[in-house]
């Protein structure tokens, strides 16, 4: 069952490369993620978006404040609680093609944490890694199960990172930019499986972007992030249509119209 994830107060800093220079990444920043829904952290590069999902996946502990997935402190986690935190919390990745084993198969890729995650073998393994190439649009199972990386479009690579994540069952997955590699033509389709899996799965997504109109696809909820703070927060309807930040209008003049639909393959 998915659970309420909540950061309170949290801010982090890092060294300079100036001596004595502390670059302060985020700022007494709070949100909430209902279980079951969608949340969008919005910001352009160095907003601290990319600092926040590593926090909230527990890659890094935050200077203050705290991070709970229900009863849990995840910044209080040993190295023990952070790999059952990482069974439950799941990461798509932004670059498909760095996240994959150039020399691994699709097969090879979902076995792997099928086995870790779940402990499930043969026949049973198998209808597991199916079931999830077939969620994730990428059929028939036995034409792409076979195949290595570089036999793939960015898209469906995409579609593999994301069924790797999917492979752990588990409640919220953080999807950090995974549309801004890929042609345009291709994110529609993916935007669209990210929507599907939480609609279907009640999976929680925290999905995180400098693209204001991609979000709206995904999430019900936006948070824009500017130099680590806050500056705007609500439902993503009323900040798309009527912001009151400069900064977030300016990010929302700055992007071009989606294509609606795409391929299911691709």
């Amino acid at each position: 069952m998915t659970e309420r994830l909540v950061v309170d107060g949290v801010s982090k800093s890092y060294r300079g490369e100036r001596r004595h220079e502390t670059i302060e990444a985020l700022r007494d920043v709070s949100l909430e993620v209902a279980p079951g829904g969608s949340l969008g952290i919005v910001g352009q590069s160095g907003s601290g978006k990319s600092t926040l999902a590593r926090l909230i996946l527990g890659a890094e502990r935050p200077d203050s404040g705290s991070i709970r997935l229900g009863n849990v402190r995840v910044d209080q986690l040993d190295r023990r609680g952070l790999r059952a935190h990482w069974r439950r919390v799941q990461l798509v990745f932004q670059d498909p093609y760095a996240a994959l084993n150039p020399l691994t198969s699709v097969r090879t890729a979902l076995e792997r944490p099928l086995t870790n995650h779940r402990h499930l073998r043969g026949a049973e393994r198998e209808r597991a890694l199916a079931e999830l190439l077939t969620t994730v649009g990428l059929v028939p199972v036995e034409q792409f199960a076979p195949k290595l990386p570089h036999q793939l479009s960015g898209g469906q690579r995409q579609r593999v990172v994301i069924a790797r994540a999917l492979a752990a069952s588990p409640e919220v997955l953080v999807a950090d930019e995974p549309v801004s590699m890929l042609d345009v033509s291709l994110r529609a389709g993916i935007l669209e499986l990210l929507a599907s899996l939480r609609r279907e799965r009640g999976i929680s997504l925290i999905y995180i972007t400098h693209d204001l109109l991609s979000a709206r696809v995904v999430t019900d909820e936006l948070v824009v992030l500017r130099e680590g703070a806050i500056v705007e927060r609500g439902p993503t309807v009323s900040v798309l249509r009527q912001p009151t930040s400069a900064y977030t209008k300016a990010l929302l003049d700055a992007v071009p119209v989606l294509p609606r639909s795409t391929q299911a393959s691709t």
